[in-house]
């Protein structure tokens, strides 16, 4: 099939290239110049596992372009995959869906399927619908349909190919746009679900808001473990193995962070006061995740009663391991906050860049440079290289001995053999 791929961020990218080698023409477009630019130099301006590899392997079915007008002519099938970031209220932001609209409204002089991958509030797709109507657009020349995306950046690529349901929503009425959804999607094996527009919007943002609530969950239990001593792995092993409960999303730590928990809980808080219904979960887990970083900062003071001339190594910047993506990652807050203490601090994280760091932070180039002769090594993100560190050498490169795991993702026991002291919250 002809498909147009609107966006080109980490679900653009990722359902445009996925969708060539299910073996369809995929034209991408962005109006950002510089995207398409590096996009057809070979350069992705994201790091994704895998992404460029795919891309690659699939250039003869991928064009990269800034303009609309010959690719949706002959496109039968449109995706939206533009962002819809937060407004200052909470809200979510849909001019860039809306400018989509305005594109498209002036170019369908055939039948197209409008499929949108953007996470939106329910009711944003009936809202698109009419809002083509209004336009002029013919009801016959379009139907839209809601696919939202259940894609972890990191392991996206995988996620996509190996989907653990395919969610449809479809206007009522509408008996064209699932076989076209399935022919699309076909050579994944998933279940489908089959719903309205409203119901597959509603899935997504309680999908994002159950999983961000395990981790508040598992950070609350985190404080109380950490008064009674306490290992909260210990807690989250033995609730994780009830198949009610399930083992994942309940590692504590610093709290969520990333394009999708922050903004999607408080985009479904928003919608949900403007049904005059109160969301009491939902703002006592953005509650817990907003406070959980001054726990540990907190529990930082217990060990040193003055920050001055310290040095501190924090490993990690991006909001979780196997991304460069740094939008509300607790890693860069706790930088930041960590900052305030006016002690020295020396950054590293293998993929991601922090933006504007404030006088008394430095990014290093390497592991080493950044924990050497530092008082103490702050784990923030979990990637898998931090978690394979040779202590024996972390504690020869370093001046003083505590080991910080603000990622519960380190084996205290083999940190304490070469006379480090390991330090967590809720750790016993």
């Amino acid at each position: 099939m002809n498909i147009c791929v609107i966006g080109s961020g980490y679900v653009g990218l990722t359902t445009a290239a996925v969708l060539a080698e299910l073996g369809h023409e995929v034209n991408c477009i962005d109006k950002n110049k510089q995207k398409i630019d590096m996009l057809n130099n070979g350069k992705v301006p994201i790091y994704e596992p895998g992404l460029k590899e795919l891309i690659d392997k699939n250039y003869n079915r991928l064009t990269f372009t800034d303009s609309l007008d010959d690719y949706i002519k002959r496109a039968s099938v449109v995706f939206i995959c533009v962002g819809t970031p937060s407004l200052q209220d909470g809200s979510t932001d849909l001019s860039y869906i809306e400018a989509v609209i305005d594109e498209l409204a002036n170019r369908i002089h055939s039948y197209k399927t409008i499929v949108t991958k953007s996470t939106v509030p329910p009711g944003t797709n009936e809202w698109i619908y009419n809002k083509l109507l209004e336009k002029g657009v013919s009801p016959e020349l379009f139907n839209i349909v809601s696919n939202p995306e259940f894609l972890r950046e990191g392991s996206a690529i995988h996620d996509m190919f190996h989907a653990d349901k395919i969610v449809v929503g479809l206007r009522s009425g509408d008996h064209q746009s699932l076989t076209v959804l399935q022919k699309i999607y076909t050579g994944i094996n998933a279940p489908y679900v089959i719903t309205s527009l409203n119901g597959a919007e509603m899935i997504k943002y309680a999908s994002n808001a159950f999983l961000a609530t395990k981790i508040s969950f598992i950070n609350e239990i985190s404080r109380i473990c950490e008064a009674f001593q306490v290992d909260v792995n210990d807690v989250a092993k033995g609730i994780g193995l009830d198949p009610r409960i399930g083992p994942h999303f309940l590692q504590a730590g610093l709290g969520y962070g990333g394009s999708c928990f922050p903004k999607d809980v408080k985009s479904l808080e928003r919608t949900a006061l403007s049904k005059n219904i109160q969301p009491y979960l939902l703002q006592a887990v953005q509650t817990v995740n907003e406070t959980q970083i001054d726990i540990y900062i907190e529990k930082l003071k217990t060990l040193f009663s003055d920050f001055t001339n310290l040095k501190i190594a924090v490993l990690g910047i991006a909001f979780k391991a196997n991304t460069d993506d740094t939008r509300y990652s607790p890693a860069e807050r706790f930088i930041r906050h960590l900052s305030q203490l006016d002690c020295e601090i020396h950054a590293y994280d293998p993929q991601a860049k922090l933006q504007n760091p404030p006088r008394n932070v430095m990014q290093k180039e390497s592991i080493t440079a950044a924990i050497r002769d530092a008082d103490c090594v702050v784990i923030a993100t979990d990637w898998n290289e931090f978690k394979q560190l040779d202590w024996l050498e972390v504690k020869q490169l370093m001046k003083g001995t505590i080991i910080f795991d603000a990622r519960n993702c380190l084996e205290r026991s083999k940190i304490e053999k070469h006379g480090l002291h390991y330090v967590g919250v809720g750790r016993g």
